[in-house]
């Protein structure tokens, strides 16, 4: 079933679409830092979209969190801090690849740092993402993707989605070690993100859509909690047909999902 947004999983233990965030009282027709509380408290766009190399050249020890402005803000709908909830606006082409399966393609020129789509599904508990998980044979496609945020305190805040039966184009990117898309959690509502995908860099009509499903891409070294089999688990694992350079051989592996307690 395709939705452009994720949904509440059948575990009904989240919401997406409930409102928890105060709006802004911003009388402009686009909100602007310091003054906007929902700049404020974190990342604001370019006027491109997110770019996050400046970022990374001021050697940042962690990433600031991105939040738009919501329906309870007075700003207008053409505020430039509301990029992810317009949803979709590129072309998108979902293709058969030689080897991966299906993918997706840009049938337009997409400039680096724009938004390109959101990885929808349903949102999960730890607890329905791992019973789904475990009840997948190795033969199956796993589309569950679990992202998780590292805070400044100490604490990790982790999402679960799923769009193995509800979901939007997302679903079809494959992945890649060097990848031309990064994710980011991006908030509008409340404390449950949307897992929006931004181009890496520019991206010619006609290319492959990728990102890394592990995280590693535009990560500090090690903020990456990938699982590293031993050679023997190997044969267990999905092997990667990215084509790149640094090609891991693999697809990246998690065992959280998988461990039990």
């Amino acid at each position: 079933q395709y939705s452009p947004e994720s949904v509440a999983g059948a575990d009904g233990e989240l919401d997406p679409t409930e409102v928890t965030f105060p709006g802004c009282s911003c009388r402009s027709r686009s909100c602007a830092a310091p003054e906007c509380p929902c700049l404020s408290r974190g990342h604001s766009y370019s006027s491109l979209g997110l770019l996050l190399a400046e970022q990374q050249q001021q050697q940042q020890p962690f990433s600031r969190p991105v939040f738009e402005c919501n329906s309870l803000c007075s700003c207008g709908e053409g505020c430039q801090n509301r990029l992810v909830q317009r949803g979709l606006q590129l072309r998108l082409q979902v293709f058969r690849t030689p080897r991966k399966g299906w993918g997706v393609r840009a049938l337009q020129p997409v400039p680096a740092g724009s938004f390109v789509c959101e990885y929808a599904g349903e949102v999960l508990g730890f607890a329905e993402a791992q019973r789904r998980i475990q009840a997948q044979s190795p033969e199956e496609p796993n589309y569950i993707i679990a992202v998780r945020e590292h805070l400044h305190d100490g604490r990790v805040m982790e999402t679960f989605v799923d769009p193995t039966r509800i979901g939007n184009v997302g679903r079809f990117l494959n992945h890649s070690c060097e990848p031309n898309l990064f994710m980011v959690p991006v908030r509008v509502d409340s404390m449950v993100p949307k897992l929006a995908l931004f181009a890496a860099a520019d991206i010619a009509a006609g290319e492959e859509l990728t990102y890394d499903y592990s995280g590693r891409f535009r990560n500090f070294p090690g903020a990456s909690r990938e699982y590293r089999a031993p050679e023997e688990e190997n044969s267990l694992r999905k092997p990667c047909y990215c084509g790149s350079r640094t090609c891991a051989s693999f697809l990246p592996w998690d065992s959280s999902l998988f461990s039990t307690p």
